[in-house]
C-alpha cells in the first residue's frame, strides 16, 4: 500500500500523459487507417475528414465505448491476484500504455497500419505473465480476443465482397448505371443508418441512462434509418447527369457512391471511437480507480467524463498531427479505390466492428478495414492487390504483439525499479 500512498499523484500524471501518447498512436494510426479509404478514394479531404473523427469518434467512443472498455481494463488480467500488490497492476498498465504509445509511434512513421487493439493486449499479456504470473492472465478471455482477430478480417472481406459485386451487378452492370444508382443507392445509406443505430441503442445508450428492448430497438433504427436515407436521397437529387456517354455515367455514379461515403465515413469513426478508444483509457481507468482509492483493487472501476475526454482529444491530435502516412498506405497502396469499393470496404468493415464492440470483443478496426479493401480488391481480380504492400502489412501484424509485450515487460520492470519495488 506504501507505494500507491506515497507516489499516487505521481504515478496518475505519469499515467494520464502515457494515456495521452497512447491515444495519440490511437489517431495517428487507427483513425487514420478508418479514414483511409475515404481519403484514399478522393470521397472526402484530409479536413473533412478530421472533422468527421472529431465528432464521431466522441460519439462511438460516450455511447457505445464503455462495453470493450470494461474488457480492456479488467477482463484480460484477474485482479484477485494482484489484491495484495496493487502497485503493480499500476506499474504494469503504465507499462503496457508506454509500450504501446511507442511501438505505434515507430510502426506510424514507417506507414504500417498495425493494430492497436494487437499492441494493449500484447503489452497487457506481457507485463503481467512475465512481471506478476501466469496465473494473473485470464487466458480464455485472451483467447476469444485472438480468434475474433482471425474472424474479423474474413467476415470483413467477405462483407465488402458481396457488397462490391451486389453494386457491380445491380448499378455499374444496369442498362443505365445513373438511374441504377439513384434507385438503389438509398437501401444502401439505410443499411448504414440501421446498422450503426441498431448497435448504438442494443448496446450503447445504456451507459447513459436509457435501456432498450431489443425490439424495442429495432424500431428505433429503422426510424433514424429512414430519416439518414431521407437526408442523403436529399444531397442525390443535387447530382444531376452531366451526358448520356457511358464515361460521364460511371463518373456521375461514383460521385454518387462519394456522397455516401460521407455517411460511410462516419460510422466507421463511430465503429473506431466505440471500439479503439479502450486501447487507450482502458488501461488510465484502472490505474485511476487504484489510486484514487487508495490501491484497492476493484473488479469494477468508474469511467470519469474527463478520461473519455482525454482519450478522444488525443485521438483527433494524433490524426490531426501524423495520420497522413498511414491514410496514404491504406487509401492508395493497397488496391486502387474509387468512391464505390471505397464504401464497401468502409461500411463491411463498420459492421463488423460494431457487432463485436456490441459482444465486448475489442477487435482491430485495422484488421477488419484491411480485409474489407482486400475484399473489394479480390473483387476485381488478384491482380488488382498490390501483394507486396499486403506482405508487408501482414508481417508488422505479426511483428506487433510479441513487440508490444517485450516493450512493455522492459517498461515494468523500469518502475518497479524507479519508485523502489524491484
Amino acid at each position: 500500500m506504501g507505494v500507491i500512498e506515497d507516489y499516487g499523484s505521481i504515478l496518475l500524471i505519469l499515467a494520464i500523459i502515457f494515456g495521452f501518447f497512447m491515444a495519440w498512436g490511437v489517431g495517428a494510426n487507427d483513425v487514420a487507417n478508418a479514414m483511409g479509404t475515404s481519403v484514399g478514394s478522393k470521397a472526402i479531404t484530409i479536413k473533412q475528414a478530421i472533422l468527421i473523427a472529431m465528432v464521431f469518434e466522441f460519439a462511438g467512443a460516450y455511447l457505445a465505448g464503455g462495453e470493450v472498455t470494461a474488457t480492456i481494463r479488467k477482463g484480460i488480467i484477474d485482479p484477485d491476484v494482484m489484491t495484495d500488490s496493487p502497485e503493480l497492476l499500476v506499474f504494469g498498465m503504465m507499462a503496457a500504455l508506454l509500450a504501446a504509445g511507442t511501438w505505434l509511434l515507430i510502426a506510424t512513421s514507417m506507414g504500417w497500419p498495425v493494430s492497436t487493439t494487437h499492441t494493449i493486449v500484447g503489452a497487457i499479456v506481457g507485463f503481467a505473465s512475465v512481471g506478476i504470473s501466469v496465473d494473473a492472465v485470464a487466458w480464455g478471455k485472451v483467447g476469444a480476443i485472438v480468434s475474433s482477430w482471425v474472424i474479423s478480417p474474413v467476415l470483413a472481406g467477405t462483407f465488402a465482397f458481396v457488397l462490391y459485386m451486389s453494386v457491380r451487378r445491380f448499378i455499374f452492370g444496369a442498362k443505365d448505371p445513373y438511374t441504377a444508382a439513384k434507385r438503389i443507392v438509398p437501401a444502401y445509406m439505410f443499411l448504414v443508418g440501421f446498422v450503426v443505430s441498431m448497435v448504438t441503442l442494443v448496446k450503447g445508450l445504456k451507459h447513459v441512462g436509457f435501456d432498450v428492448s431489443f425490439q424495442q430497438a429495432i424500431v428505433y433504427a429503422i426510424g433514424v434509418a429512414a430519416i439518414i436515407t431521407a437526408i442523403g436521397a436529399l444531397a442525390l437529387t443535387r447530382i444531376k447527369r452531366v451526358s448520356h456517354s457511358e464515361q460521364h455515367n460511371i463518373v456521375t455514379v461514383e460521385r454518387i457512391f462519394g456522397v455516401l461515403m460521407i455517411f460511410t465515413a462516419c460510422s466507421m469513426a463511430f465503429a473506431h471511437g466505440s471500439n479503439d478508444v479502450a486501447n487507450a483509457i482502458g488501461p488510465l481507468a484502472a490505474i485511476n480507480g487504484i489510486v484514487e482509492s487508495g490501491g484497492v483493487v476493484a473488479q469494477e472501476s468508474a469511467m470519469p467524463t474527463w478520461i473519455l475526454l482525454l482519450g478522444g482529444v488525443g485521438i483527433v491530435a494524433g490524426l490531426a498531427l501524423y495520420g497522413h502516412k498511414v491514410i496514404r498506405t491504406i487509401g492508395t497502396q493497397i488496391t486502387e479505390l474509387t468512391p464505390s469499393s471505397g464504401f464497401a470496404a468502409e461500411l463491411a468493415a463498420a459492421t463488423t466492428v460494431v457487432l463485436a464492440s456490441g459482444y465486448s470483443l475489442p477487435v482491430s478496426t485495422t484488421h477488419t478495414l484491411v480485409g474489407g479493401v482486400l475484399g473489394v480488391g479480390l473483387a476485381r481480380g488478384i491482380a488488382a492487390l498490390n501483394l507486396r504492400v499486403v506482405a508487408t502489412i501482414f508481417v508488422s501484424w505479426l511483428v506487433t504483439l510479441p513487440a508490444g509485450a517485450i516493450l512493455s515487460i522492459i517498461f515494468f520492470y523500469f518502475f518497479k525499479w524507479i519508485f523502489g519495488t524491484g
